[in-house]
């Protein structure tokens, strides 16, 4: 096939052979693999796994209402759908069918009302069928669901202070507020009525949570007449099967949680301050963000209901180091690590490194490491590598106490723990002596805030940070546009004069053939577009075959191919309305419970021919945002609290998208922790915090994997918006870590095109405003050269695609 003759001429043939590979048994197949592999065993008293001949009551709605994941463009348009009873039903386990028939009937009432899965309201067991239920088995599941989506939090709490295009569109806050009064992190007063009728009628109690972010749990650990505990997730198109295989060891349950479990929401130090203004978000925690909270602050791991990196197995594992050796900057285990159960399983091994509290102060546990055996047999063992670098235990010092803007190794002994989870960790006999402190990468000050006044350091006190003057994040050279009204506006046709097929190209014009065939310098084909030209070039434009999301490029004068776009950090998202139904994978929250690099890379991998063979080119995922709070409703499209584990996670991942010569966008860059006004609110957060939490998953995939494009977030960052904030996307994304592939803005932003261009965001989606690039053109607010740089880097990618 010719280059880029699915971007030209979106033929409908299948990616290998005859077969079509979207939707297919095979992605289908690896779905479901990643889904069991991020189910978390939080609790087992031996109850679990079950025997197949074991009859079951399910108890609660959430067993035929199952959630694949959440809302908004992580959804994903799917041929079906299997809750955690289809799982049971497709393996012939007995399950108490009258109870299952009233929850189908009380649920299709519900959905018929507007209500989403997972935001259903609990209903009370009838008498008779929980006297029904009881009779046929002593063995209740009881299964609990959330969601949450784009676009709005996990609460009441609603902004409407914009222009709004979508009056009609269904307020989730409100629904949210009227179905769990006391927030959807506790259980309601139904949940807790429907547990306590489990517990009181049935003798083994399990409980399975379809849950894509933090809950309380409490209730659940300190219960004894609760046998176990098993989080799946948000699994996707066959969760349920793959809850239902784990239920019955099928296959044994090897996911890690990927955050910490405390147990109310206060006890997140980010949750004081979550919602104090639609305006701004103060990250007063610091660096101290999930564990490196609770495993440091005095008092704070009593919070702790589980802790970060646990799961439990089937079976028991034992871990020993047998060598650590320092070489070169890098610090290097070796571990092994033995089934020492009756059945086969897998381990996480978690490497975590404890640093000197210094001047700097430091988390007292941070992960360095983690590698996940294969399937071992009772009695076999295998040898793990696992890595720490001094760049990697360096903290960067924002205000100079040593060394003034650098990544510093300060003086002291460095620690290490070898564990099954952060808690659990053992420290190793082996230490790193620092004999003075070391500057590891000397830097500039960069996105640094003016408006934060203070932040926690490590013994729970706060340390004032120096303040400078307010920045306003409307300020522009003409009026700006009315926020709200630049909201799903179209990309513009194209009025293109009458051409030849004999001569299709620009008369005279070096087509982007001749770029591509070497015939032609990119500098050449550049330098001979029009102004205008540039400008079309840097926005977004129409879309092309089943793209919903727009595309960039559409040349056809020049021979530039129009590039789609799709959403989905969970799966291919084509909109229903074409007939083409693609895979659902795991949502984010779950790939990362995996611990599994392999497994993030083949659903990147499958993914991405998804994405190919349906003729587009760009993927818009992984999204990689921290989980500083469980509120934020975007969690479940993000990893994790822990930059490392997000990090090497998504890395995987793009790596397999870009297999297929297809681009993956990484998102969203940066802050992007809340989505209460997500579009004006400032996240203003120190900058050791932003280089050493909120910046090092993009930068560890930045350099691992070399994106194709990253997508600049809505928000703004001290004070300036991210697509507008030239530290953020030149200084740091381009001049430190060398990324050169195209920025590209989140759709219909509120910043202004000319001033994101300036600061090097590429590509303004989901459409640009030439007239207004223009205008500052003619203001000198904007120059040729600029728009040249972006056109070149947005050309470069073109050319990456088959």
């Amino acid at each position: 096939m010719k280059k880029w003759a699915r971007l030209l001429y979106q033929p409908g043939i299948p990616l290998y052979g005859d077969t079509r590979i979207t939707g297919s048994k095979e992605h289908i197949g690896v779905s479901r693999k990643a889904a069991s592999e991020g189910i978390v065993l939080l609790k087992n008293n031996g109850t679990l796994p079950l025997s197949m001949d074991k009859k079951v009551a399910l108890i609660g709605k959430a067993s035929v209402d199952y959630v694949k994941g959440g809302g908004g463009s992580g959804d994903v348009f799917c041929k079906y759908i299997h809750s955690l009873y289809d799982g049971l039903r497709a393996k012939d386990i007995a399950v108490y069918e009258p109870l299952v028939r009233f929850y189908k009937d009380e649920i299709q009432k519900q959905y018929k009302e507007g209500l989403a899965p997972g935001m259903t309201r609990e209903v009370k067991i009838p008498d008779d069928l929980l006297e029904g239920a009881k009779s046929f088995t002593d063995t209740a599941i009881v299964v609990l669901n959330r969601f949450s989506g784009e676009g709005w939090d996990r609460s009441s709490i609603e902004c409407n202070n914009e222009y709004n295009p979508w009056p009609s569109e269904t307020s989730m806050p409100k629904i949210s507020g009227q179905i769990f009064p006391d927030g959807d992190f506790y259980l309601t007063s139904e949940e807790k009525e429907m547990v306590e009728t489990a517990c009181a009628g049935f003798d083994k109690v399990i409980v399975v949570l379809n849950i894509g972010g933090i809950i309380d749990l409490r209730w659940a650990k300190e219960n004894p007449k609760i046998d176990s505990v098993l989080f799946i997730g948000q699994g996707g198109m066959e969760g349920g099967d793959a809850a239902a295989d784990v239920l019955f060891g099928i296959v044994n349950p090897s996911g890690r949680l990927s955050d910490t479990f405390a147990g109310t929401l206060e006890d997140y130090p980010s949750t004081e301050k979550f919602h104090e203004s639609f305006d701004y978000v103060d990250y007063n925690e610091d660096i101290y963000v999930g564990y490196r909270y609770f495993e440091t602050i005095p008092g704070a791991d009593k919070k702790v209901v589980y802790p970060f990196g646990f799961g439990l197995s089937y079976t028991s594992f034992e871990t020993k180091v047998v060598d650590a050796v320092s070489f070169d900057g890098e610090i290097v285990f070796t571990v092994k690590a033995t089934n020492t159960g009756n059945v086969p399983g897998k381990e996480v091994v978690q490497l975590y490194y404890g640093a000197p509290q210094g001047l700097l102060g430091k988390p007292s546990k941070a992960l360095g490491d983690f590698e996940k055996t294969r399937n071992l047999l009772p009695g076999e063992s295998q040898l793990l590598t696992l890595k720490v670098s001094e760049y990697e235990m360096s903290s960067y010092d924002d205000l100079g106490k040593i060394s003034d803007a650098a990544y510093v190794l300060e003086k002291g002994t460095y620690k290490f723990y070898v564990g099954s989870n952060v808690r659990d960790a053992r420290k190793t006999e082996f230490e790193y002596e620092n004999p003075a402190d070391k500057v590891i990468v000397q830097l500039s000050h960069k996105a640094a805030p003016v408006s934060l006044k203070e932040r926690m350091l490590s013994d729970g006190t706060y340390e004032k940070l120096p303040l400078g003057d307010d920045r306003d994040i409307n300020e522009c050279i003409f009026e700006k546009m009315e926020p709200g009204t630049e909201e799903a506006l179209l990309p513009a046709q194209k009025s293109l004069p009458i051409r030849s097929l004999i001569n299709p190209y620009k008369e005279g014009a070096k087509s982007f053939d001749e770029v591509a065939e070497g015939k032609a310098t990119l500098d050449e084909f550049v330098g001979q577009l029009s102004d205008d030209e540039l400008i079309d070039l840097v926005g977004g434009q129409p879309n092309v075959g089943v793209s919903n999301t727009f595309s960039f490029g559409n040349m056809p004068e020049y021979g530039v191919p129009s590039a789609g776009t799709a959403d989905g950090p969970a799966g291919l998202r084509i909109s229903p309305e074409t007939g083409i139904v693609t895979t659902a994978f795991p949502c984010a929250t779950t790939i990362a419970c995996t611990w599994n690099k392999e497994i993030a890379e083949e659903i990147g991998f499958a993914g991405g021919e998804e994405v190919k063979e349906n003729n587009l080119a760009v993927w818009l995922t992984p999204a990689i945002n921290i989980h500083r709070n469980p509120m934020c409703g975007r969690n479940f499209e993000y990893y994790s609290e822990d930059p490392y584990l997000t990090g090497k996670m998504a890395a995987s991942l793009v790596c397999g998208i870009q297999r297929n010569h297809i681009g993956a966008s990484v998102k969203h860059f940066a802050c992007n922790n809340k989505e209460t006004n997500r579009k004006h609110a400032d996240s203003r957060v120190s900058e050791r915090a932003l280089r050493e939490i909120y910046l090092k998953a993009f930068e560890i995939i930045v350099k691992e994997a070399q994106p194709y494009t990253i997508m600049s977030s809505y928000n703004a960052l001290n004070g300036y918006r991210a697509s507008e904030n030239t530290d953020l996307l030149t200084g740091i994304l381009r001049d430190e870590w060398h990324f050169d592939g195209i920025v590209t803005s989140d759709w219909w932003t509120r910043a202004e095109h000319y001033k994101e261009v300036n600061a090097g965001n590429d590509l303004k989606m989901g459409n640009g405003f030439p007239d207004r690039l223009r205008k500052a053109m003619d203001a000198g607010a904007l120059s040729r050269d600029v728009l040249e740089t972006s056109a070149k880097r947005i050309l470069s990618i073109i050319l990456k695609f088959d």
